[in-house]
């Protein structure tokens, strides 16, 4: 990453919620969101990256002594959260994950949610990210 703002490919429509992580080594970070989890790098500046993958946008920024925190990180940071995100292809990235024997926090399966008498099911897994957050990719 460089010390400059870099569009890298730009966003063509700004989602409505966009979570933004705060990580401990934002290099490394990038590395598992783009090259395992299958994230796009939309464009990056100085501790910060941007990235998208389908529908999903997401923004990982470099700890540093100025963020907007409200307490103390210590790992695993995010606690108490997951994030589902649906993704087009989830076995594709579940197995690109076990080729790498990244850790799998719960295994590929599909589980049956209920509203009211609807079932909804969904093929999905959790892994943590290099920091602790739990994602739940879904199909």
């Amino acid at each position: 990453m460089s010390d400059q703002n870099v569009s890298h490919v730009p966003v063509e429509e700004w989602a409505a919620l966009v979570p933004e992580l705060m990580v401990s080594d934002l290099a490394r970070s990038l590395d598992v969101y783009t090259r395992l989890f299958g994230f796009t790098l939309n464009y990056t500046r100085p501790g910060f990256a941007y990235l998208s993958l389908g529908r999903l946008q997401w923004m990982l920024e470099q700890v540093h002594d100025k963020a907007w925190m409200t307490g103390p990180l210590t790992p695993p940071y995010g606690r108490g959260i997951n994030f589902q995100m649906q993704v087009p292809d989830v076995r594709a990235i579940y197995d690109r994950l076990l080729a790498e024997k990244y850790p799998i926090f719960v295994p590929l399966g599909t589980t049956v949610y209920l509203e009211g008498e609807t079932e909804h099911r969904q093929r999905e897994f959790l892994v943590q990210d290099p920091d602790g957050y739990l994602l739940r990719f879904t199909d």
